[in-house]
C-alpha cells in the first residue's frame, strides 16, 4: 500500500483568474513540480488537447496524469446528453491510466461569478440532491463500464459544498459514484473534516490536500464576498501553512488503506504566495506527516 504526490497546475496556471498568473507557463509549472518531486499533474486547461499530445507532454516532464476538472451539467442534461458531453474527456483518461475523473455540477454554482458572494450559492433539499444522485448513479455506472472512475468534487459556491451536501449525495448514490475528498473546500464550507472522512471512506478515491486561512474565510463569510474574492485574498493555501491538521487525515488514510494519489491544489495570487516556494512547502510537509504516519509513497515516473 502507497501513496502518490500530485499537484494541480493552478497556483501557476489559474484558469479562472488567468490574469492572476499571466507571468507564469505550464512548461514553467510542470518543471519546478516535478524539481519539487511531484510525480503527477492533473490536467489544465493550456495543455495540448489531444491524447496522443497530452501523454507525450506529460511523459516528457516525467509527470503522470492524475486525474482532471470536469464540469458536469447534469442538473440541465439528461443522462444520455451528458455521457455524450463528457465522453471524449473519459476516452482520453482512459487511454493515459488516470485514476480519475473530477466530475463537479457546474450548471448553477457560483463560484465561477466574482460578483456573486460565496455565501449565496444554490442550495438543494436532501430530496432533490437523492434524485441528482439517482441521475448521477447511472453517469458514473456508465463511466466504470468504460474503465473510468467518477469522482465527485464537493465544492465552495455550488449546492454540494457543506458536509450535510455531501452525506445528501453520498446517501442517495450507488457506490459507483466515488467520493473526492477535498480538505479546504470541506472546512470553508463549515464541515468536520475528519468526520467526513471516518463516515465516508469507502467512497473516497482521490484526495486533495488544500489548507485555509481562517481569517480570510472568516472576512470572505462576513463582508459577502466571492468565492474567486477568496483565492485571490488567500483563503487558500497549502498544506502546513494553515490550520488542518494533516497529520490526522494522513493517519485516517493509512488505517482505510488508500493508496490513491494526494494531490496539492492550492490556488493563491503568486505576488503574496510564490507558486515553487509554496507547493514545495506543502510538497515537504506531506512527506514529513506521510512518513510519521507509516504511509508509503510511490515516487515512480512513467517511463
Amino acid at each position: 500500500m502507497s501513496v502518490k504526490i500530485g499537484i494541480s497546475p493552478i497556483s501557476w496556471q489559474n484558469d479562472d483568474l488567468p490574469d492572476l498568473t499571466a507571468a507564469y507557463t505550464m512548461e514553467q509549472a510542470l518543471r519546478e513540480a516535478r524539481e519539487i518531486g511531484y510525480t503527477g499533474v492533473e490536467r489544465g486547461r493550456r495543455m495540448p488537447a489531444d491524447t496522443e499530445g497530452l501523454g507525450r507532454y506529460l511523459t516528457a516532464n516525467g509527470l503522470f496524469l492524475c486525474g482532471g476538472w470536469c464540469s458536469g451539467n447534469l442538473l440541465v442534461n439528461d443522462v444520455k446528453t451528458e455521457i455524450e458531453a463528457v465522453r471524449p474527456q473519459v476516452e482520453q483518461f482512459v487511454a493515459l491510466n488516470a485514476p480519475c475523473i473530477v466530475y463537479a455540477e457546474c450548471s448553477n454554482t457560483v463560484q465561477g461569478n466574482i460578483t456573486a458572494p460565496v455565501n449565496d450559492r444554490p442550495k438543494f433539499s436532501a430530496a432533490e440532491v437523492k434524485a441528482y444522485g439517482a441521475k448521477l448513479s447511472e453517469l458514473a455506472k456508465w463511466m466504470a463500464d468504460q474503465g473510468m472512475t467518477l469522482a465527485y468534487h464537493h465544492h465552495m459556491g455550488s449546492f454540494i459544498e457543506s458536509e450535510a451536501d455531501v452525506d445528501a449525495l453520498m446517501e442517495g448514490s450507488t457506490p459507483e459514484v466515488k467520493l473526492l475528498f477535498d480538505t479546504g473546500h470541506l472546512l470553508f464550507g463549515g464541515a468536520d473534516v475528519m468526520r467526513v472522512l471516518d463516515r465516508w471512506a469507502t467512497r473516497v478515491h482521490h484526495v486533495h490536500f488544500k489548507d485555509i486561512r481562517p481569517e480570510v474565510v472568516k472576512d470572505i463569510r462576513d463582508n459577502r464576498k466571492s468565492f474567486l474574492d477568496a483565492v485571490i485574498a488567500g483563503a487558500f493555501t497549502v498544506p502546513g501553512d494553515g490550520c488542518i491538521d494533516f497529520r490526522a487525515v494522513t493517519e485516517k488514510l493509512k488505517a482505510m488503506g488508500y493508496d490513491g494519489w494526494i494531490v496539492v491544489e492550492a490556488e493563491q495570487d503568486p505576488a503574496k504566495a510564490p507558486p515553487y516556494e509554496y507547493s514545495k512547502l506543502g510538497y515537504e510537509h506531506i512527506v514529513k506527516i506521510c512518513k510519521a504516519s507509516g504511509l508509503e509513497i510511490d515516487l515512480s515516473r512513467p517511463s
